[in-house]
């Protein structure tokens, strides 16, 4: 018996050896609003109004989107830089489908890429985008062991 509680430490004492890259805290504040500390800023989590909470901030689902969306775009941008194509506007959408069961998660997220500029390169567009969505963005790489991830990219004059 005692091994086996041994055994459990040695694991727990490497698991936390492990250096953590991020740390965020979550603090609940009131009904089913929270206080999330990340990287020194704070934001509130709130639930809509119809199931307790006050609407005084986003839904921890929808941040995950954000999170994919600030992922991709910033190696999207930072890619181009480096090919020196410069967008006079970059925006990023995105839409997640959730399933109808519970626990319900995204099953289908659609990313728009949008761009406004003159003489955008197309096919360095793609390449940003493809580099981002295959190789760099780390939201993306884990969203798709979950998810159906689709994209597009759009032009607009």
């Amino acid at each position: 018996m005692r091994s086996g509680l041994t055994n459990i430490f040695t694991v727990n004492v490497f698991l936390n050896f492990k250096q953590m890259n991020n740390k965020v805290e979550i603090t609940w504040t009131e009904d089913m609003a929270f206080e999330a500390t990340v990287n020194d800023h704070k934001i509130i989590i709130d639930a809509d109004k119809t199931v307790g909470g006050k609407d005084r901030g986003p839904r921890p689902k929808p941040l995950t989107l954000v999170s994919l969306g600030g992922c991709t775009g910033m190696d999207v941008i930072s890619i181009l830089t480096k090919m020196r194509v410069k967008p006079d506007y970059f925006n990023v959408e995105i839409e997640g489908e959730l399933t109808e069961e519970h626990p319900k998660y995204y099953h289908t997220i659609r990313i728009n890429y949008i761009f406004k500029g003159k003489d955008l390169p197309m096919e360095k567009l793609e390449k940003a985008v493809t580099l981002s969505q295959d190789r760099y963005c780390g939201v993306t790489a884990m969203l798709d062991k979950a998810a159906k991830i689709e994209h597009k990219i759009i032009i607009e004059e």
